[in-house]
């Protein structure tokens, strides 16, 4: 935290340092046990949707 830094903006800075570094959506990740297949399930899926979406702009 720098000197003259009030604390709202201190947390708001850490907050998205740890979304960039995806320490949340990290932690949510290993909460549960996924099962190899259904992650792979789940990573094609995303996978699409991405895909899907790109071909929306580009098209």
């Amino acid at each position: 935290m720098e000197p003259d830094e009030s604390f709202e903006s201190a947390l708001k800075r850490f907050k998205k340092q740890c979304e960039k570094a995806g320490l949340l959506s990290e932690l949510k990740k290993r909460q549960h046990y996924e099962k190899p297949s259904v992650r792979r399930k789940r990573k094609a899926l995303a996978a699409r949707k991405k895909a899907k979406r790109r071909e929306r702009y580009q098209g």
